[in-house]
């Protein structure tokens, strides 16, 4: 997988910065206030492979959802077309989203972090489950309302990483070594990875954010 060069994702880190948060829905919000209450406002790595678990529930939901329609446009070739175009976006999308999850679960493992079952473990897959559930419902109601819930939480997630990036001076002289170089991209510092991720979570809201757009012009 082709990256930026350092110069080029100090600048992107920069550009998040600078650029105010989303006016985040109250669904958001309440999913942001949670997590800090449970996890604590710290930014950790442990913190961020919660993020990680339930980043990938909305392209679950949608996907589902779009495999469900396929069964009922074997009338209509074109929209079965557009729809399997919109499974396999959503697939590398939640795909994307995995490989930061493993990479931080390495990360995690390889530092000796040690995680509570109950709050790293389970308590995620509770967390994850409903998500999926009300990003299902959104999106059966109306699409726009689940894309909108996904942009303010890849908009968060975005900030999140880029602040960890800046917390940590650190990270920009420790190397990134990790199985799933060729998988992700290889970069040189921790803080280049981080930057990387943060930039992903940008570009799927921004994705998001022109499904949006295309809904309301459809």
């Amino acid at each position: 997988m082709k990256t930026l060069a350092h110069g080029d994702l100090q600048a992107e880190q920069a550009k998040t910065l600078g650029a105010p948060r989303r006016a985040y829905g109250l669904l958001a919000q309440m999913l942001f206030i949670g997590m800090d209450v449970v996890y604590g406002r710290t930014r950790t790595l442990s913190k961020f492979k919660v993020l990680e678990v339930i980043a990938r529930v909305p392209y679950q939901s949608w996907e589902h959802v779009a495999y469900i329609a396929m069964t009922h446009t074997y009338k209509s070739p074109g929209f079965a077309r557009r729809v399997f175009e919109f499974v396999k976006e959503s697939r590398a999308q939640q795909d994307n989203e995995q490989w930061h999850l493993l990479i931080l679960e390495e990360m995690t493992q390889k530092k000796g972090v040690r995680e509570s079952f109950l709050l790293y473990r389970l308590l995620p897959q509770f967390i994850a489950f409903f998500y999926y559930h009300v990003s299902w419902l959104l999106y059966v109601m109306k699409p726009a309302r689940s894309y909108a819930l996904n942009a303010d939480f890849e908009d968060h997630a975005e900030h999140e990483y880029m602040e960890f990036v800046r917390e940590n001076s650190s990270f920009e002289t420790e190397s990134f070594d990790s199985d799933f170089k060729g998988d992700y991209g290889d970069f040189k510092s921790l803080a280049d990875l981080f930057r990387n991720i943060g930039l992903d979570e940008r570009i799927h809201k921004e994705e998001s954010l022109a499904r949006i757009k295309a809904a309301r012009f459809a």
